[in-house]
């Protein structure tokens, strides 16, 4: 069975920003690479829809991968597919707009990147969002975009596909 490896992005950006197109191209020998294209659809709740959708066409073990309101879709999505880890990065939770305020999921495997200086999303968020979960949290000196940490988000998504496969 194929393991897939989703991308989910944020708010403003694409589904081949520099951050995924990085990531993609160190985890290649894992899995089936996507990445879902949002761009058409402002509302977090129908992007969790169309995740949902892209999912449930797919057999074999999923790996989610979303950054800020992409992390927010994957997590929300991980209740309706079973998935074997989540990678989030500096994800969009416990914001005005969102429909899930106390965002869950049952996924055991999850990573958490988040900038200390993030001005969109407080990284206390990502903080709450950890303890809650028990999840491992990576906070680095950076801000919202994570435009410095690249290779800090691929050393965390190798160590979670590794963790998982």
């Amino acid at each position: 069975m194929a393991t897939h490896i989703v991308f989910s992005h944020g708010k403003e950006s694409g589904p081949w920003g520099s951050k995924i197109k990085s990531m993609a191209e160190q985890v290649k020998g894992y899995g089936e690479i996507h990445s879902v294209d949002y761009r058409d659809l402002t509302s977090p709740d129908d992007r969790v829809a169309r995740l949902i959708k892209h999912l449930k066409s797919l057999s074999g073990d999923i790996i989610l991968i979303g950054s800020s309101m992409g992390g927010y879709v994957s997590t929300v999505a991980s209740n309706k597919v079973n998935v074997a880890g989540l990678m989030l990065l500096a994800p969009a939770f416990y914001l005005d707009g969102y429909g899930i305020q106390e965002p869950i999921t049952p996924c055991q495997h999850i990573s958490i990147t988040h900038g200390w200086d993030d001005d969109v999303v407080p990284c206390g968020n990502s903080i709450r969002f950890a303890l809650k979960h028990k999840s491992k949290l990576n906070l680095v000196d950076d801000g919202h975009r994570l435009a410095n940490s690249q290779d800090a988000l691929n050393t965390a998504l190798i160590a979670l596909l590794t963790k998982v496969s």
